[in-house]
């Protein structure tokens, strides 16, 4: 049971009500009902996914790396989310597995982003020479290192968001970890 006070969409008000009505228009999900509570917080989310929409990085891409950071940061609800959602945007259910166990998902872009993320979120940033340049090897920019922690942030803030509220899980169940 979510610790916040969870807002229903059509009873809400001021620019919590503008949020639900325009860009979060029916996405009525826990994670959303629950930043309700403040304004601030759902822009917060707004700014930063919004951001992303207009990033090199694909979707599937930005998938992985979420779905990479919420098994690290053991947060239910995102990987319940991001494997919903990252098989949506064209991974397969053995890749959402494989990126949960921190396993090859036989595809080298993937594999790099996602240790490429695993090094800024069990490092908090502090990432080796080692670490920049494995990624910068596997064919990317500057630009999308700097892309891959706006995905980093944006997850662990949802990631930390559902651990306080202990948000309740609407989204599909995830295979169980062997």
């Amino acid at each position: 049971m979510a610790r916040l006070n969870v807002v229903d969409p059509k009873s809400a008000t001021g620019r919590v009500k503008e949020i639900f009505d325009g860009p979060l228009k029916g996405m009525e999900i826990n994670l959303f009902k629950g930043m309700a509570n403040s304004p601030v917080g759902l822009d917060t989310y707004l700014g930063f996914a919004g951001a992303l929409k207009s990033a090199k990085l694909s979707g599937k891409e930005g998938e992985a790396i979420a779905l990479a950071v919420g098994e690290d940061n053991n947060c239910d609800y995102c990987v319940a989310a991001h494997t919903t959602l990252g098989q949506k945007q064209g991974l397969s259910e053995d890749q959402t597995v494989a990126i949960r166990k921190n396993e090859s998902t036989g595809d080298n872009r993937i594999d790099a982003l996602v240790a490429f993320a695993r090094a800024i979120n069990e490092n908090r940033g502090f990432v080796s020479d080692e670490d920049v340049q494995s990624f910068r090897d596997a064919g990317f920019d500057d630009g999308a290192i700097v892309e891959v922690l706006v995905y980093v942030t944006l997850n662990t803030y949802t990631n930390f968001f559902n651990h306080i509220n202990q948000t309740e899980v609407d989204f599909p169940a995830v295979p169980a970890l062997a």
